[in-house]
């Protein structure tokens, strides 16, 4: 079982959301199994995002095994940003 899961909140006409996704992309195979990877995009699942408080695109959002919530940003990160994040959550 991973130790995080990092979900990217996107929407298809976003361009941050392309270039957010494309730093997480290139994260994945330095993290291996210890951090799981979601992309739900707000127009397919709007109860979803509703109740997850995402106000606006390109959000990322990392919680704990358990569920817990351990970081939330907007905007575009950069890889150290999202490295940074996910280390400071790592248990």
């Amino acid at each position: 079982m991973a130790e995080l899961s990092v979900t990217l909140y996107s929407s298809s006409f976003c361009g941050a959301c392309t270039s957010t996704r494309a730093t997480l992309d290139d994260l994945r195979p330095l993290l291996g199994d210890r951090v799981e990877w979601h992309e739900i995009n707000v127009a397919d699942a709007p109860d979803v995002a509703e109740s997850a408080g995402i106000l606006a695109t390109p959000t990322v959002v990392i919680t704990a095994a358990d569920g817990t919530e351990r970081m939330r940003a907007s905007g575009v990160p950069s890889s150290a940003q999202v490295l940074s994040a996910i280390a400071r959550a790592l248990p």
